[in-house]
Parts: C-alpha cells; sequence; structure tokens
C-alpha cells in the first residue's frame, strides 16, 4: 500500500512539474518572489437569490470594498514589472495573475448585476 501510495504521490509530482508553463527562452512562467507576496482579495460573500434591499445595499459595499482591493493587488503586481532582471517567464505571470484579477473582478461585478435585476424583478407592480 505504501508503494502505491509513493507511487501515485511521484506521479503527481512528475505532472505537475512538467505542467509548468515554459517561455520560448527558456524561463519558466512564475511569479517574482516579491509579487507573490501581493495579496489577492477575496470575492465578497454570496448575494441571496431573492434580495431584498438591504441585502443589495450590504452587497454594494462589499463589491466596492472589492474593487478596492482589487485595485491594490494589482498595483502591487505592477510596481515589480519594469524590473530589468525578470524574465519573459516572469513578466507572463505577472500578466496572468493581472488578466485572472480583472476576470475575477468582473464575475463578481455580473453577480451583483444579477442580483439587482433578481430584486427588480421582485418588486410589485404598479
Amino acid at each position: 500500500m505504501k508503494r502505491v501510495m509513493f507511487t501515485v504521490l511521484a506521479m503527481l509530482v512528475s505532472v505537475t512539474a512538467i505542467a509548468q508553463d515554459e517561455m520560448d527562452d527558456g524561463s519558466k512562467v512564475v511569479l517574482p518572489l516579491e509579487t507573490q507576496q501581493c495579496n489577492l482579495p477575496s470575492a465578497p460573500p454570496p448575494i441571496p437569490e431573492v434580495p431584498v434591499k438591504a441585502d443589495l445595499l450590504k452587497a454594494q459595499k462589499g463589491v466596492k470594498r472589492f474593487q478596492a482591493e482589487m485595485e491594490v493587488y494589482r498595483s502591487c503586481l505592477d510596481k515589480d514589472s519594469d524590473n530589468p532582471d525578470l524574465t519573459s517567464g516572469n513578466h507572463q505571470a505577472i500578466s496572468n495573475a493581472h488578466n485572472y484579477s480583472v476576470d475575477m473582478e468582473e464575475r463578481v461585478a455580473e453577480m451583483f448585476n444579477e442580483a439587482v435585476r433578481a430584486y427588480k424583478a421582485n418588486l410589485p407592480k404598479d
């Protein structure tokens, strides 16, 4: 049993090593150490499926806080981007992290917009 577990673990490690992207210049796509210290914020808590006005107001504050934290995160990513010691793999990793944060922010904004639409759909019809 231990031999099987060791073999599986060894295979996982080797697959992970192979899965790392490599640039044309041979550099690995990995965030520089300083950039790894940047704190990617967590998304705000989910909004109820059928929100009331108080839910939306609370969610709006959470989305605004999240967006402000994302700006800080992207500033942290960008401060090291002009370092001449970075490889092309480092630059690609920074770009990937930046793009991921933008996608994440767009998903959070869309979830908020869906909640607003759900709220409006449940308003009494006059």
